[in-house]
């Protein structure tokens, strides 16, 4: 056959198909399969009642002592008891109470102080030298290291107790606060001063707003670092309060009392972060997506 005798056949639909088919044989380009997709939550639910399975068939079946693992049934029963009849003079409530409020008192100062503090180490040299090793001083030192100074100066009162707790929360509110302003964009800052902005309008109007998000997050973490504080806190001349309850119920060896105070401060801080979380998307839809 010469060149000259040789015609094309023509292209067909089928063909064009069956050569597509051909180029895609291979297995990295194959389309994969849809699988279902796997809500976090739900896996979070079962890994809950797994857990709660575990601790009802551990206690069922006398593994450990009902002295110190009661039952959830037990439990159950007596935070019913606590909070119809209370525990050491104070219904559940009223101890969640003393202490949701020493942990809001010590969260709005650890604010008030820490986020000035936190604008100041990003924005300032100056504020940077005096504030950052103070912060790096404060923060690994653990609250009941400085508990026994604190009583001596300001006594065993209710300010003693929000200071301790303040503290434990200043450094991250701080340091988050002053993470998120190094983060923010120059150009934006550029930009608001080539309009006309002064110092006090960039910061209120560019950095503030910029670095919202990892305030909220500072705010996060200071809870957390505020309940874990409010046990040792309570120690000192308390009368009330779920740190209280669970070290009078101790010092008894009432176990259920125990395990529930530790289960209603998981659950606490629970609705507190997602508060938080919900509070962040609304004040800061933008946060990740840039």
């Amino acid at each position: 056959m010469t060149v000259s005798s040789y015609t094309e056949r023509p292209i067909t639909n089928a063909d064009a198909k069956a050569d597509e088919t051909d180029a895609l044989s291979v297995p990295w380009s194959r389309q994969r399969p849809k699988r279902g997709r796997v809500s976090a939550r739900v896996v979070s639910a079962v890994t809950i009642l797994a857990v709660l399975a575990a601790w009802a068939l551990s206690a069922r079946l006398q593994l450990v002592s009902p002295v110190f693992l009661p039952s959830p049934a037990a439990v159950w029963i007596k935070f019913i008891a606590v909070v119809r009849d209370g525990f050491v003079d104070a219904t559940l409530v009223q101890h969640i109470v003393a202490s949701l409020g020493r942990v809001f008192a010590a969260l709005v100062a650890a604010i008030i102080v820490g986020v000035p503090v936190g604008l100041a180490i990003g924005t300032s040299v100056i504020g940077r030298g005096i504030f950052d090793p103070l912060l790096e001083f404060l923060r690994p030192i653990p609250p009941l290291a400085y508990l026994p100074l604190v009583i001596i100066w300001f006594g065993i009162g209710e300010p003693s107790k929000i200071l301790v707790i303040a503290i434990a929360m200043l450094a991250p509110v701080a340091l988050s606060t002053a993470s998120g302003v190094r983060g923010v964009s120059q150009e934006r800052v550029n930009a608001a001063r080539s309009l006309g902005a002064t110092r006090a309008q960039v910061i209120r109007h560019v950095i503030l707003p910029s670095a919202l998000p990892s305030i909220l997050t500072g705010l996060r973490i200071a809870l957390g670092a505020g309940w874990s504080t409010l046990v040792a806190a309570e120690l000192v001349a308390a009368t009330r309060g779920l740190g209280f309850m669970i070290q009078s119920a101790a010092q008894f060896l009432v176990t259920d009392v125990v395990v529930m105070g530790i289960l209603a401060i998981a659950a606490i801080a629970f609705v507190l972060e997602f508060i938080i979380r919900r509070l962040e998307r609304a004040l800061v839809p933008w946060a990740g997506r840039e």
